[in-house]
């Protein structure tokens, strides 16, 4: 995110200006975007990531989504993981004395170091976690080479 500074022509005023943008850019940066007055909240939801001689299995912990609530992509070399986790609105007659849950929108974008087979890619969501698998292209795959004596 760029950033833009007020410039301080040693007017206290305009320095506490400038610290009062840079400030609220950061804490967009952490906690969200702001769309009007509303801070629209981020998170990233874990994430595992191994590999085997095949293919790159990539999971992700999201609990109590359905799977038209996400979705994943393959672009410029990088596994995209989007969506949107809708916060639960109270209930009359219930008090909550903690709200640990994490909700708002999320992205992840996972960098895939070789070529794979686009067109070979899965996904799969049981028990709230996604389960993608990225197969590799044979040129990217190790391959082993015998030795003669």
């Amino acid at each position: 995110m760029a950033r833009t500074l007020v410039p301080w022509t040693g007017n206290p005023v305009r320095m506490f200006e400038s610290l009062r943008k840079e400030m609220n850019d950061l804490m967009d940066e952490f906690f969200g975007t702001r769309e009007g007055n509303e801070l629209t909240a981020w998170f990233a939801p874990r994430i595992n990531l191994a590999e085997t001689d095949q293919a790159y299995e990539i999971s992700v912990d999201l609990p109590g989504m359905k799977p038209d609530e996400f979705a994943v992509e393959l672009k410029d070399g990088q596994l995209w993981i989007s969506g949107e986790r809708k916060h639960e609105h109270e209930e009359k007659g219930k008090t909550y004395h903690r709200v640990e849950r994490q909700y708002g929108r999320f992205q992840r974008a996972v960098g895939l170091p070789t070529a794979v087979k686009a067109d070979h890619i899965q996904a799969e969501y049981k028990d709230g976690v996604l389960r993608i698998t990225v197969p590799k292209d044979e040129s990217a795959q190790a391959k082993r080479i015998s030795v003669k004596t």
